[in-house]
């Protein structure tokens, strides 16, 4: 349990739902920032405005996963009003404070490093990027059939990429029939490309294997899929960017070339946000509970 604890959750999406509902069965004390206009009420939390919060009692601060812009500005969908995370805000907390998002910037690695206080960056765990692959490849799967004319058994799809989410939309546009090929830069991912029944390529010979694809599913946050690989594509090519912003796309020359590319990143929040949030909370609580108990 976390009896006695105290948390502010500032910002965020219907994923934090989840979280706020995980946290207060286990007893945590909640303040809530950005949350007037939910309907909802939980027992254990209170809605605040930034500047009442008590910093200085704060043991945990949960942000939502994109954590705050380069300007500590927090997205949240359930208020009108700005949310700013400053240094000053978070100098008050006590030394022990943890601050938990999903990624982190610039700003936010300043801010934590220049206060001494412990960040931890959720997404970074293989455990929620494994679980979040499941939502992220069913959004992939609606957008693919959204915007396409053709099915995608039998379509030639390359996937860029090898990581946790890679790997996961690669076996399963395989299963559903697609003719899938992955690039990859490391041998390792070729061999593990080759060892699951696809076609691995690597990555500087993307403009040879794209003359036929109908699908482009990039998972790299990395300039890849250049203009020089797009004006060797089908104009009929559907780009489907998963990498987190910018992505990994020249959106730009996609445009000018009449070929439709979408930026998707954070689709578990958008497609299946009770899943995504639930996943986010069980990690959150059982990384609480070993901050309360001091391990």
């Amino acid at each position: 349990m976390l009896t006695g604890m105290q948390i502010a959750i500032i910002g965020g999406d219907a994923r934090q739902l989840e979280i706020i509902r995980k946290l207060t069965e286990l007893d945590a004390k909640l303040s809530l920032v950005g949350f007037e206009q939910l309907d909802h009420a939980f027992t254990g939390a209170v809605k605040e405005r930034l500047e009442d919060v008590e910093f200085s009692d704060l043991d945990a601060v949960i942000l939502p996963v994109p954590g705050t812009s380069l300007t500590g500005e927090i997205d949240t969908i359930f208020s009108n009003e700005k949310v700013q995370l400053t240094k000053e805000l978070i100098s008050e907390t006590p030394p022990h404070c943890t601050i938990y998002s999903g990624i982190s910037n610039d700003y936010l690695n300043e801010l934590t490093g220049s206060t001494n206080r412990k960040l931890v960056q959720l997404f970074e765990r293989d455990d929620v990027a494994i679980y979040n692959s499941i939502p992220t490849v069913e959004g992939t799967i609606m957008m693919a059939i959204q915007h396409t004319d053709f099915t995608i058994h039998g379509s030639n799809c390359i996937v860029l990429g090898l990581g946790r989410v890679g790997m996961s939309v690669a076996r399963t546009f395989h299963h559903l029939g697609a003719k899938v090929k992955v690039g990859a830069r490391k041998t390792e991912h070729i061999a593990r490309i080759s060892e699951m029944g696809l076609t691995p390529f690597h990555l500087d010979q993307l403009e040879e294997e794209v003359h036929d694809v109908h699908l482009c599913i990039n998972t790299i946050p990395a300039p890849v899929v250049t203009a020089s690989a797009i004006s060797k594509m089908p104009t009929h090519t559907l780009i489907i960017d998963l990498a987190s912003k910018p992505g990994g796309t020249d959106f730009r020359y996609a445009d000018k070339r009449g070929i439709k590319a979408l930026l998707a990143p954070g689709l578990p929040g958008i497609v299946a946000p009770k899943t995504a949030g639930q996943i986010l909370a069980n990690v959150l609580s059982s990384l609480l509970l070993g901050q309360w108990k001091g391990e």
